[in-house]
Order: C-alpha cells, then sequence, then structure tokens
C-alpha cells in the first residue's frame, strides 16, 4: 500500500470519523478549495491550535480529490454534494499526502528524515506511472515532472519540526525543500497545508511567500470550519440528553473568529459528550509547560495580566503579529501573548485578551498554585476555606481571607480602580468554580446581583454576593432583599436554602466587613 501518493488512508480516516456519533459536516471546505484549483490562488495554508479539527479535514479533502478511491457514498450525502462543482472534482486528483509529524525512532538526523520522504515518494512516484527515463541525480521535482500528472498536495503538521525543536540547524533547508518542490510548478494543481504555527517570514519575505495563510487570529475565510460553531454544538447537544447546552458553554465557549463568530475547541466538546461529564481535556501539557515559565519569572509582567484574566477580567492589548514558525523564543509581550494565542491558551478579539473559558482556566488555576508563585497560590488554596465558610456562616474567616488577598503582593488587587474589589472577589471564590456556576452582574429580580453563585450539585447551598465600598453590610444585604436578588434562585432551588452575602471594604480603615443571613 501506498504511503504517500493516491493512498486509501485519509478515506478510512474519514471513514471513522463519519461514523462517529458526534460527526459534523465541514464539507463546504472542499467548494472552497475547489475555487483555486489550478489558479494562481492555489496555495492555501491553515493554521489553528492542536485539536481544532485540522488533520479531520484534512482527511477529508484527501478522501474526496483522490482518484485512487471511491468516496461518492460518504460525500453524496453531506452538504457538499449541493455544491455546482461537487462531480466535476470528485476523485478526479492524484494525491500526495504527507503527514510530517511521522518520523521513524532510527532517524535521528534531518537527512534521514527529509530523504526517506523523497525516496518513498519517488519509489511511488516511478512505480505508480510507470517512469522509464530515471537515473540517480533525478531529484524528486524532476521525476514528478517526467510522470506528465497533475497533483494535489496535502500536507498535515508542516511545521512539527520547529514546535518540537528538532533539527534547528536545517530548519531553513526544510522550507527550502517545500519552496522547490511546490513552488511555479505546473504539476500543481493545490497545495493544502494546515500546522499550529504560521509560515516563518524572513526580512525579504518568506521561502514560502506563494501561500495564502489563513490564520487563527487573521481568517475571514474557512474560519466557519476549524472549531465546532454554537449551532453546531446544540445540534450535538440534541444527541446526549445528559448534557445541557448550557453546562458545555459555561466549560468550552470563549474562542472567536477575526469575524467574531464563536467556536469550540472540537476534541473538548466530543469527550465531554462521549463521557457525559465536562472537564478539562486539555493535554497539550508540554506548551503550558512553557506558559507556566513565564508566569513563575513574571517576565515582563506576564504574571500579573494572567492573574487579571483569572480573576475574569480582559486585558486591552493590540497584537498585529501572529507567532511565527522558527521565530524563536518569544521575547516581547506582545510575542508571548501571540504565542499563547497560537497555541490556544487565550482569546483574543478586537484589542482584548482573555482567558477563553473554564477548561483553560482550570490549566491556569493549575500552573499558578506551583509554591513558587507565593501569594498566587496562598490565594488559590484559601480559596476552598473562603466557600466553606461563606455557606458555614463563618464571617470572621471570610473578613480575614480578604484581608489577606488584598494585602498581598500583586499589584491589581491594591484597589486601584473601580474592579479591584470584584477581582479580589473573584480570585478568593476561585475554587468554588468547580462546583458552582458564577455569575458576575447577572440580570435577577429587579436588578443585577454582582456575583451570583449557581449549585452545580443539587446538596450544595445557592448565595448571592453584594459588595460595597465606604457602605456597611446591611445597605448590601437590604439591596439584595429590596431588588428580590433571590426570586431567580427559588425558581432554580426550590425549598432549598439561599444566603444573601454582603462583602463591604471601608476604604478609610482598609478594613472588609461581611455578614450573611439566609433569605
Amino acid at each position: 500500500m501506498a504511503v504517500y501518493l493516491n493512498t486509501n488512508k485519509p478515506l478510512e480516516n474519514y471513514k471513522n470519523l463519519y461514523r462517529s456519533k458526534y460527526f459534523v459536516d465541514k464539507s463546504l471546505l472542499i467548494e472552497k478549495l475547489s475555487e483555486v484549483i489550478e489558479t494562481s490562488d492555489k496555495y492555501v495554508c491553515v493554521t489553528r491550535p492542536r485539536r481544532f479539527g485540522k488533520s479531520s479535514a484534512l482527511n477529508m479533502v484527501g478522501a474526496y480529490y483522490s482518484k485512487a478511491v471511491d468516496s461518492k457514498e460518504i460525500f453524496d450525502t453531506l452538504n457538499i454534494s449541493k455544491s455546482e462543482t461537487y462531480i466535476e472534482h470528485l476523485n478526479k486528483y492524484n494525491v500526495i499526502n504527507i503527514s510530517f509529524n511521522e518520523i521513524p525512532d532510527n532517524m535521528k538526523t534531518y537527512e534521514e528524515y527529509i530523504n526517506n520522504i523523497i525516496n518513498e515518494l519517488k519509489k511511488e512516484l516511478v512505480d505508480s506511472f510507470d517512469i522509464k527515463d530515471i537515473c540517480n541525480s533525478d531529484s524528486l521535482k524532476r521525476i514528478i515532472e517526467k510522470s506528465q500528472e497533475k497533483f494535489i498536495f496535502v500536507l498535515d503538521e508542516w511545521d512539527y519540526i520547529f514546535t518540537n525543536n528538532l533539527f534547528l540547524e536545517n530548519q531553513n533547508n526544510f522550507l527550502e525543500f517545500l519552496r522547490n518542490l511546490l513552488k511555479d510548478q505546473s504539476y500543481v494543481a493545490l497545495v493544502y497545508m494546515t500546522g499550529v504555527l504560521p509560515i516563518k517570514k524572513y526580512s525579504s519575505g518568506s521561502a514560502l511567500n506563494m501561500f495564502d495563510e489563513f490564520t487563527f487570529l487573521k481568517d475571514r475565510t474557512f474560519d466557519e470550519y476549524f472549531g465546532f460553531t454554537e449551532d453546531e454544538v446544540k445540534m450535538l447537544c440534541n444527541k446526549n440528553k445528559n448534557i445541557s447546552f448550557k453546562e458545555l458553554e459555561s466549560w468550552y465557549n470563549g474562542y472567536l473568529t477575526a469575524k467574531g463568530v464563536k467556536v469550540y475547541n472540537p476534541r473538548s466538546v466530543v469527550k465531554a459528550l462521549q463521557n457525559n461529564y465536562c472537564e478539562s481535556y486539555w493535554t497539550n501539557t508540554g506548551a503550558m509547560d512553557e506558559v507556566a515559565e513565564y508566569l513563575k519569572y513574571n517576565t515582563l509582567e506576564i504574571r500579573d495580566d494572567v492573574i487579571e484574566m483569572v480573576s475574569g477580567e480582559e486585558i486591552d492589548i493590540i497584537i498585529d503579529e501572529e507567532f511565527r514558525a522558527g521565530q524563536g523564543v518569544p521575547r516581547t509581550k506582545e510575542e508571548i501573548y501571540s504565542a499563547m494565542i497560537v497555541l490556544g491558551f487565550l482569546s483574543y478579539y478586537d484589542g482584548y485578551l482573555k482567558i477563553p473559558n473554564k477548561e483553560l482556566m482550570k490549566e491556569f488555576e493549575k500552573a499558578l498554585k506551583d509554591k513558587s508563585f507565593g501569594y498566587v497560590s496562598e490565594i488559590l488554596e484559601s480559596s476552598k476555606r473562603m466557600l466553606k465558610a461563606t455557606v458555614n456562616g463563618d464571617t470572621k474567616t471570610v473578613e480575614e481571607i480578604l484581608h489577606d488577598v488584598h494585602n498581598s503582593e500583586i499589584p491589581i488587587l491594591q484597589y486601584n480602580d473601580e474592579n479591584s474589589l470584584s477581582c479580589v472577589l473573584t480570585l478568593a471564590y476561585l475554587s468554588a468554580r468547580d462546583t458552582y456556576r458564577i455569575e458576575r452582574e447577572e440580570k435577577t429580580g429587579k436588578g443585577y446581583a454582582d456575583f451570583a453563585f449557581h449549585p452545580r450539585r443539587k446538596n450544595d447551598t445557592a448565595f448571592i454576593v453584594e459588595l460595597k465600598k465606604d457602605e456597611i453590610p446591611e445597605v448590601a444585604i437590604n439591596q439584595i432583599r429590596k431588588k428580590e436578588y433571590v426570586e431567580k434562585f427559588r425558581k432554580e432551588n426550590e425549598d432549598k436554602k439561599i444566603l444573601a452575602v454582603a462583602i463591604c471594604y471601608d476604604s478609610k480603615r482598609k478594613e472588609h466587613s461581611c455578614k450573611i443571613e439566609e433569605i
């Protein structure tokens, strides 16, 4: 069986996806690709974080175009079958499919790695097209030309050696290999290339400057085909009555396309539906370790920003350029954040940076719990005590914890602006996110509650927190009663205890006071 040329592997992989319970039809991606076949726009590079459906789309593309298979039975049932060009391109092309992450263990050098691909592909070309007039000096490009055929190149994880820091001294050679193989070659009908990192740029441009790049930050063409849209997640929820869309949304919502469309990480959504349980399914621990290093040494005040984001705030920052393959260690704050966006740790839209969802929030919390973070790890640990003290009506402990958080060495918690008190509260109740859905400024009754804690477990106590500066707690308690904040909770928690929690800060005495009443 062929390894690279006209292999049936993409079809077999796509069949497995197609048969899965939580399959989502993204086949109209093919219609857009067919528009650029054998045009000057035939070089397409799509980059996204891991687990955003790049390989699934790549298998779909190979399965549709390859003349080595008959995939009509599958694609007849998909949205692409309604396209005017559907039959014109179905199973009509020679497809060269290369996954650059497939490196045999016995290959230790770049030369062994790239020559293995070249030699295997040469052999498959010679055998498939019965090429006779060949000599040892013929390059891969020359062999392809001798076939007198047109090819679609489907290239997966093009940036693998960059993201894994392999063959550092030969990475530019790899870019030249791709350029020589693909650029301005008459045998190229289409190149569809995917990876995590955008293409490396030189001062004079790029070795691969023939590609149109569609990146996480700037793609307005293929954006809806990578990641599940909100409507698609709702559709999948209809196949599983054990998990509500609201629960999936609270865990996995938060990424936005360049056009502002909400997208969800497909792997996390599917895993939650398969397991009937929402949790963090993030497994890219190596990259998170790098992020933790930035936090540990507070590089360029990155940790201060992350603490603010963990507390629920957004960071106002302009990021114009994406972190790219072969760029080296990011050095400026913008480069560090760009790398974190590209890797999927942060969400960026319209000049605002944030931690996208609860799943990623858990990963940042995990990183910040390291004892080397001092006050931060202590705050996270004490947040467990804060929740317990609140539901037990232990106002003294609540006041002590708030005092400790406020007096930490974290600049954003020094009450320099109107959001600081909310940040303190968010961090103080951080562990409550595990068992509560926490809403800020929630519409309820006749107004907006500062913080509403909705229990995820039926036996936990619901509570409302109202914040006041330079007021007594009774004022906050009376506001909760007068504006009937509790009414929404009554519908959700019939016959259950609901607490009104007043937290006040006296700016002259620099002290917190707390009052907790059942309501």
